[in-house]
């Protein structure tokens, strides 16, 4: 297997756009390696060149089903691997995602060669089953809620807005003279924000544990009440205290998660691995943001023009 370093030497080697046919060479041997329809799912937010680029621009954002369906617009075959690589985005684009998949394919395997995060977990729970390496994680689902302050825009999880609230309530019950202080906080939430941040959570863990309970534990015992938990487990903020808390292989095979290691099989972490790093190339070396890309390499592509002086290869 090449590494990064090596496939990044060879591109810049030739010209510029040839990073398009070296990770294209890279998923088609994937492809002719498993017999399964092949897709990556790949978002720039590892890359140095992110800086300042709004996070919309390389989460899951509804602009992606448009992109899946190029994307798997000719193949015919009954199974999917996915490949992600995605920092998360709207658990609703998510939802929608999962609906179009698992109308065309009858399996699907999530393949994670480093980062699948929050509503990239949840696609991921979307599948039948999830190959990770040693060195790959997954995330909390606990949603993160973007609203406005006097400063600016400002995310936080929405378990913390919550319990903020329950906070203030608490204490102004034991001590009514610091009400002010507290009001002119609660103050600034927005009319039926309180009830938008729960609903959010609930929505979360109910597509997971639902996906889970249809797909990757439907032939398990007591599948419901496995997936129920493996659903309450992810979407814990108080157990993981950070939305980006990486959870290895070894921790979701704990909780009863159907992952693979990807070392099981050389042949296929050398090319899962050879796609990946030759994707972080095409975002390290052009504007290219995130795309969604299928082994004959056709797909979509979202593009920014960046100046060229912020890439240091």
């Amino acid at each position: 297997m090449p590494s990064r370093d090596i496939i990044q030497d060879t591109i810049l080697s030739e010209r510029r756009t040839s990073q398009d046919k070296v990770r294209r060479n890279y998923l088609k041997k994937l492809y002719g390696y498993t017999k399964r329809d092949t897709v990556i799912y790949a978002s720039a937010f590892t890359s140095r060149r992110i800086v300042n680029i709004p996070s919309s621009i390389i989460s899951i954002t509804t602009e992606d089903i448009q992109g899946f369906m190029s994307a798997l617009k000719g193949l015919k075959g009954d199974d999917l691997d996915l490949i992600i690589h995605s920092p998360g985005g709207s658990a609703e684009a998510v939802e929608q995602i999962v609906q179009y998949l698992r109308s065309k394919y009858n399996h699907i395997r999530a393949i994670v060669p480093q980062n699948a995060m929050s509503a990239a977990t949840m696609l991921a729970c979307a599948c039948d089953e999830i190959i990770m390496g040693k060195h790959s994680a997954l995330g909390p689902i606990d949603p993160q809620i973007t609203f406005p302050t006097a400063t600016g825009q400002y995310t936080a999880p929405a378990k913390t807005i919550l319990l903020e609230f329950e906070q203030a309530k608490t204490e102004i019950l034991r001590n009514p003279q610091i009400s002010p202080l507290w009001m002119a906080k609660v103050q600034t939430i927005p009319f039926g924000f309180l009830q938008f941040c729960q609903k959010t959570i609930d929505l979360s863990k109910e597509k997971v544990e639902s996906w889970l309970e249809t797909y990757m534990l439907r032939n398990e015992v007591d599948k419901s009440n496995k997936a129920n938990q493996i659903a309450e487990w992810l979407a814990d903020y108080d157990l993981h205290k950070t939305h980006g808390k990486p959870i290895s292989i070894k921790e979701a095979q704990e909780k009863g998660l159907k992952v693979l290691p990807l070392e099981e099989d050389q042949k296929l972490q050398d090319l899962v691995l050879s796609v990946y790093h030759s994707t972080l190339v095409t975002f390290d070396i052009t504007d290219c943001m995130k795309f969604i890309e299928n082994h004959f390499g056709k797909g979509w592509y979202l593009t920014l023009n960046i100046p060229q002086q912020s890439v240091n290869p």
